[in-house]
This record gives structure tokens, C-alpha cells and sequence, in this order.
């Protein structure tokens, strides 16, 4: 492309052949109506099937198509950060999923959303009344329990479909963490954030990629990444434990003064046992502590992100 792109789309594919041409297709007919020069990066995932050829061929057809290539399946988040990275545009960036189930006809919206001053437009789903209550109930507990341990809060039903300023997309970039929770993120580098709901759409074709192991491991991952409540709770525990070690001791004293219902060496053996068991529970809690540190410093994220001055944006075309 001669002129850079004012916009991205980011769109991660795992073995999603079918979907590939006709997303496209509704891409390219949503973004020639926006107000600027765009691309579409597809970031191939490590695909088995035949999405590696169609994503050749389409490249090679359409200057604005844009493919980056895996040497094997490397994940969901990876892709993100990936097309993240390789986003040429001097705008914005939207990532969506490739699947159709986020709709990209609600691309003007979000970019009206930026137009009025928003550096970040997370798309939330609606409730879908198609989910099992498994699927509703264990997203609920996650959300949930992601905002009560973490740092940040992530808005419930929050998907991987928004659009990002090039100054979040620039800070985003500069993280020097490997293990990324994008959903986390994106929230807590801060900056001017909106919500805008969408409606879940049904997939184009094919399956769905989450499996069950997956997004246990994608809740753990944005657990840990964010939250050090677990090793404080530790502590916490110890303390707790050390209490009624202390109760307990005096219990034991009182048996050894009054003499009652004591086998000869109950005393000292008690003594010694509760003696040893506090020591180490007092040890695990305090290395809990400095473990938290530790995890905290070797991620290695900025302590602060300075925000540009608001932007001067050119307004948006008649048609907008």
C-alpha cells in the first residue's frame, strides 16, 4: 500500500478455511465505507487445513489483505499480540475474532466511539439466551472471580472485539511480559474507555477452537497474571493457623499444670510438634510475601504509561 493505513483489522485463524473468504468479503465491504485507508492482517495460527493457500492467494490479490504465517499453533493471545505488532496503522486498531461471530458491521460504531474521544472501545456481549447455563454460569464465576482477585477489572461478557487507539496499541506493544491476558490488558494500561454492546452472531462455519482445557487455561493465566491475592492468602492463612496454634499451646500448658488426662511425654512431644509446625508456616508466609514481589518485579511492566495530549483528529466524513 502506497498510503499507510488509518486502520487495522486484526483477525487471529486457527483452521479456519471456510470462514476466511467470506469474512473478508464483509470486511472489505464494511471498511470501504470508513473514513480512511485500511488493512486486514490475518495472523494464521499454526492452521492444519487450508487456510495457510486461501490466505496466499488472497494476499496476493488484494494489497490491503495482509497475512502473518505461524510455524505451529501457538495460541489465541499470541495471534492477538502478533497482529497487534504488525499493524501498520497510524490510527487505530480493530482485533475481532474470524469466525463471524463478531459482526463487523459494528466497525463504524466503534469508530464513532473513537471519534468522541474514547482510546479504547470494548465490545461486551449481550446476553445470549442460545448459551447453555454451564457456559453463562462458569463465564459469570470467571468474570467474577477475576474481579475480585485482580488489579483491574474486566467488564463482564467483555470479548476480544474492540478497537484501540495507536497510543493504547503502542503501549500494549511495549509490555515486556511473554504470558499475555489481552482481555486484562487492555484495561489496565488504562487510558479514555467505552463499552458498546453487541449481539453474539452465529458462527460462519465450522467449530468453535475453545476447548474446555483452553479456557481453564486462559482463566488461570488471567488470574496469575494479574493478581498476587492468592500468595497473600497464604500469609493470611498462616496467621490464622498460628492462632489456634497459640490457643492450643495453652490448652497444652494447662493439661501439663493440672495433670489431667496427660500420657507421660504428651506435653513435650506436643510442644515440639506445634513448636516446628509454627516455625515453618511462619517461613512459608513470609517467602509467600517476597515470592509476590518477586512475580510483581520480573514482570517487568512500566510503572506508569503517560498519556499523549488529546488527540487532533480530522472529522469525520459527510457520509459518517
Amino acid at each position: 500500500m502506497d498510503t499507510p493505513p488509518k486502520y487495522s483489522i486484526v483477525l487471529p485463524a486457527y483452521n479456519e478455511a471456510s470462514n476466511i473468504a467470506p469474512m473478508t468479503e464483509r470486511l472489505m465491504a464494511v471498511c470501504e465505507a470508513l473514513d480512511g485507508p485500511f488493512e486486514i492482517i490475518w495472523v494464521n495460527d499454526g492452521s492444519t487445513d487450508q487456510s495457510s493457500a486461501l490466505l496466499d492467494d488472497m494476499t496476493d490479490a488484494n494489497t490491503r489483505v495482509r497475512a502473518l504465517h505461524f510455524s505451529r499453533n501457538f495460541g489465541h493471545m499470541a495471534a492477538l499480540c502478533a497482529g497487534l505488532e504488525a499493524a501498520h496503522a497510524t490510527h487505530a486498531v480493530v482485533t475481532m475474532d474470524a469466525d463471524g461471530q463478531h459482526p463487523p458491521e459494528r466497525i463504524p460504531d466503534m469508530v464513532a466511539a473513537w471519534h468522541n474521544g474514547a482510546d479504547i472501545v470494548q465490545m461486551v456481549r449481550a446476553e445470549d439466551p442460545r448459551l447453555s447455563a454451564g457456559k453463562r454460569l462458569t463465564s459469570h464465576w470467571f468474570y467474577a472471580l477475576f474481579n475480585l482477585l485482580a488489579d483491574t477489572n474486566v467488564p463482564q461478557g467483555a470479548a476480544d472485539f474492540r478497537l484501540l487507539d495507536r497510543q493504547v496499541v503502542d503501549a500494549l506493544n511495549n509490555l515486556p511480559e511473554r504470558v499475555r491476558f489481552m482481555r486484562g490488558l487492555v484495561h489496565w494500561v488504562g487510558f479514555e474507555q467505552t463499552q458498546l454492546t453487541f449481539a453474539q452472531d452465529d458462527r460462519i462455519a465450522g467449530n468453535t477452537k475453545y476447548s474446555l482445557w483452553r479456557m481453564i487455561t486462559l482463566a488461570l493465566n488471567g488470574i496469575t497474571s494479574f493478581s498476587v491475592r492468592p500468595l497473600r492468602l497464604a500469609f493470611v492463612l498462616t496467621l490464622l493457623v498460628l492462632a489456634v496454634v497459640a490457643v492450643y499451646s495453652v490448652y497444652v500448658l494447662l493439661a501439663m499444670v493440672t495433670g489431667k488426662y496427660l500420657t507421660p511425654g504428651w506435653a513435650s512431644t506436643m510442644f515440639i510438634i506445634l513448636l516446628l509446625g509454627a516455625a515453618q508456616l511462619l517461613v512459608i508466609g513470609i517467602a509467600s510475601e517476597y515470592l509476590a514481589r518477586m512475580y510483581v518485579e520480573q514482570k517487568q511492566r512500566p510503572v506508569y504509561i503517560i498519556r499523549k495530549k488529546p488527540r487532533q483528529e480530522d472529522p469525520p466524513s459527510e457520509s459518517h
